[in-house]
């Protein structure tokens, strides 16, 4: 467990950013990728002021390895501690490329991982922020994998994103656990592909009769844009009505609620995706991308911020950087 303190009396910020995912020729030919990705992360840092950075995967692609290197010398040179997870696009050279990328990555100063029980995949591990001794919020880091089969209701078995492992929701079970006994009683979870709950949470929160691509920024913070219970979303879903989650449940959810901790889940995965609904309690959060690789919509580009307080987590924003629309 990753110990960090908060100060009496001041918020601790998080900030996590999602899906960076240059290759190696866009961090090194200087052309307006790295621009946008370098700028985006200063204006974040100024006016956010983040007290933890966390990634939540697809740091780059999985045979870029200098491409790792120059993000994580970027993550590192504001001499901030910040904690990666892996995505499908890291995880898709295998275990022992992960390894390299550990290595490049846990090499900077202020990188703060620790890889876990190889058997759960790499990096899987808790942030514990405390204020004066007293345990605030946990903050649990989940490797979601890459791919694993999944057989329909045909028995026709396809390739499907991946979930949690059963051995993993244990695990998480068990921090949790050992959170509580310590008197952490708030926890927010996060890792690259969401998890089943979020299709659940469009179904519940998003009315039949709108198509979810057609909604603004602007209107996703009305309330008539939701169905009634669920008026406190934001954000939007222009990836249609894709959320691309393992397609069965993973009990993720379920264990979630057993255990009462968690109330904050962030995943990235989905670029245009940046939705945060309540659904039984919980606030399942997609992150604000940061930069263009891979695919984006400028207008989605930055940073989402948790606000930390003596109650743990109070607050959640996205942390909009318009400058290339």
């Amino acid at each position: 467990m990753i110990k960090l303190k908060k100060q009496p009396n001041k918020n601790f910020k998080i900030l996590n950013i999602s899906d960076p995912q240059l290759d190696d020729s866009e961090w090194n030919d200087g052309e307006k990728s790295k621009e946008i990705i370098t700028n985006t992360f200063a204006q974040l840092i100024e006016r956010v002021k983040p007290d933890l950075i966390t990634v939540s995967g697809d740091l780059s692609w999985s045979g870029c390895h200098a491409a790792y290197g120059k993000l994580a010398d970027m993550l590192d040179s504001y001499g901030i501690p910040w904690a990666p997870v892996w995505g499908n696009h890291d995880n898709q050279g295998g275990a022992d490329n992960v390894k390299a990328l550990v290595d490049i990555v846990c090499a900077r100063k202020h990188c703060i991982y620790e890889s876990g029980d190889e058997a759960l995949g790499n990096g899987n591990y808790v942030i514990l922020i405390e204020e004066n001794e007293k345990p605030v919020e946990g903050v649990i880091m989940m490797d979601s994998h890459d791919r694993m089969p999944y057989t329909d209701e045909n028995g026709n078995v396809h390739s499907a994103w991946a979930k949690l492992y059963p051995e993993q929701v244990e695990w998480y079970k068990a921090q949790v656990k050992a959170l509580q006994e310590i008197g952490c009683e708030d926890t927010t979870l996060v890792m690259h592909i969401p998890i089943y709950a979020y299709r659940e949470a469009v179904e519940a929160a998003l009315p039949k009769n709108i198509d979810p691509r057609k909604v603004s920024i602007e209107d996703s913070y009305k309330a008539d844009t939701w169905n009634e219970g669920y008026k406190n979303s934001f954000g939007v879903m222009w990836e249609g009505d894709r959320v691309c989650s393992y397609p069965a449940d993973d009990g993720m959810m379920d264990a979630i609620l057993e255990l009462g901790s968690t109330k904050h889940v962030i995943a990235g995965h989905d670029h245009v995706n940046n939705f945060v609904i309540e659904y039984k309690g919980v606030k399942l959060i997609y992150s604000l991308k940061l930069g263009l690789g891979c695919y984006w919509n400028p207008k989605l580009n930055g940073g989402t911020v948790l606000t930390v307080t003596g109650d743990g987590v109070t607050d959640v924003k996205h942390e909009y950087v318009n400058d290339y629309i």
